[in-house]
């Protein structure tokens, strides 16, 4: 059984958005989202998933970096939906701890199609520049709502954004590449209602 790859493209007035995603890769990557450190992010969630990862975003960055990163998250969703089809056979559910420093960071993942976001990290941090926690979060929630993703971000402890948001990122890599998996012994959907 092999797996599939997912496309999207979306134009706004304040963004312009492609991406492809292919799950059963090697975690090559070209990403350009005009903003360095999230996409330093993404390289880090290709790499860790073993996904192979073309974004290509404009966005109106002279208001803010608000619009291209959720819409990223949102893009990227649709196009991990696509890749995922109708999601039977996979693992469904994934997990990750990731530590960096003094950061600890724990993602669980469920393919469900009921998505929802749970983010907890700590309040009073370092700051990393014009990519914050707040920022990183908006594009979690984008990026689950599109995927049909319930997603679990737990960072219990860290004093420095840029371990912290990276912990994240390389965790929810990890957690995803173990949901998509194919398993033999799942014929249908992982599910008892027979479907998701």
């Amino acid at each position: 059984m092999g797996r599939a790859s997912g496309s999207v493209k979306r134009d706004t007035k304040e963004t312009k958005i492609t991406i492809q995603i292919e799950l059963d890769g090697s975690g090559k990557n070209q990403i350009s989202t005009g903003i360095p450190f999230f996409d330093h992010m993404l390289t880090l969630f290709s790499v860790h998933g073993f996904f192979d990862l073309d974004i290509k975003a404009k966005g109106d960055l002279e208001v803010d970096s608000h619009h291209t990163v959720e819409d990223v998250g949102l893009v990227l969703g649709d196009a991990l939906n696509k890749a995922l089809g109708d999601r039977k056979g996979i693992k469904r559910f994934g997990y990750a701890v990731t530590p960096m420093d003094e950061t600890l960071a724990e993602v669980a993942v469920d393919l469900s199609n009921r998505p929802f976001l749970v983010f907890n990290a700590p309040e009073e941090v370092n700051g990393c520049g014009d990519f914050s926690l707040q920022i990183a979060k908006e594009f979690f929630r984008a990026f689950s709502v599109k995927a049909g993703m319930n997603l679990h971000i737990n960072v219990d402890y860290g004093e420095n954004e840029h371990h912290i948001i990276e912990s994240i990122f390389k965790s929810l890599g990890r957690a995803l590449d173990q949901a998509v998996l194919f398993d033999d012994r799942i014929s249908n959907t992982r599910s008892t209602k027979g479907c998701i």
